[in-house]
């Protein structure tokens, strides 16, 4: 039998209630799943099993990347599966890398603590800050340092400093201190207004398009095939890269285009046009000063 809409009607139940049903359920799934990986890699951690509570939480990244895309693709996305994936992403980006750090650095000092407080902290302001400022969804760029970014590097240190390249040359580096100043900076570039940059879109139709999926693939086939080496190395460059940048343009839009003392009389152009004429009497103190010897103030 076959059901017709009538207006003021519920449409009658049915199979595509049902699936529209498990589509709005599907991005949450995702989330959940981050949280999972979430909990499980502070599971991990607290066993000594540093390795794999970096990979859980690069897979709860993924995840994250991941439900918000099915929520614009099955246009599911609602207020609630954003403030759901924000409390989330607290314990997968913030706690989970926060108490890995401590695990591996900070437990010996009776204060080192408050290190991973102050990065969990700053993850939770942030999270908070991006749903107020812009909606739960970036729109050009993201404001501040993602919380996701933040924590995936933190994650994947150890993974790293388990290969030969870092055995060979990086070893031996003051990295208690090195990680120590790195959450500090995390923390204060993610309640910071550094812009940084979203993972592009992929597409075929325009050249541009084209040459972003061939880089995100080529990105994609090392994530695979060198994790190890990958992650924690493009996460890193991915943050210095966008605080650099800031830097940079923050000090070109204060440096001036000339030299200063070349653009004062245009200066003085731009403000009236007029040329102002200088009195010298006291430079000749016997010349007695006529009715054009006067200093004309147009302004």
């Amino acid at each position: 039998m076959k059901h017709e809409f009538i207006p003021g009607r519920p449409p009658a139940p049915g199979g595509r209630r049902r699936l529209r049903n498990g589509v709005v359920i599907l991005p949450s799934a995702f989330t959940l799943g981050n949280l999972f990986f979430g909990i499980y890699a502070v599971v991990a951690a607290s066993r000594g099993d540093f390795e794999w509570a970096g990979w859980f939480i690069i897979f709860a990244g993924i995840l994250d990347m991941l439900d918000g895309r099915v929520a614009r693709f099955t246009r599911t996305g609602s207020a609630f599966g954003a403030e759901l994936d924000s409390l989330v992403d607290a314990i997968s980006f913030g706690v989970a890398p926060a108490l890995i750090m401590y695990e591996l650095f900070f437990q010996d000092a009776f204060w080192s603590w408050t290190l991973s407080y102050a990065f969990i902290a700053a993850a939770v302001v942030r999270l908070a800050r991006f749903n107020v400022d812009q909606g739960g969804e970036a729109k050009r760029y993201f404001i501040g340092l993602p919380s996701t970014s933040a924590g995936m590097a933190l994650a994947s240190y150890y993974p790293f400093s388990q290969t030969a390249f870092f055995e060979s040359y990086l070893q031996d580096l003051p990295w208690e201190r090195i990680m120590a100043v790195a959450m500090v900076l995390l923390a204060v570039l993610m309640v910071s207004q550094v812009p940084y940059a979203k993972v592009p879109r992929i597409g075929f139709r325009t050249r541009k398009g084209i040459l972003t999926t061939a880089w995100i693939l080529t990105l994609l086939f090392l994530a695979i095939t060198v994790p190890r080496y990958y992650f924690f190395s493009a996460l890193s460059i991915y943050i210095l890269w966008g605080l650099i940048k800031s830097v940079l343009m923050g000090l070109l839009d204060r440096l001036p285009e000339r030299d200063p003392l070349e653009d004062e009389e245009d200066d003085d152009d731009d403000e009236g046009d007029f040329v102002r004429e200088m009195d010298y009497t006291e430079l000749n103190p016997g010349r007695r000063p006529s009715g054009d010897d006067h200093l004309e103030d147009t302004q």
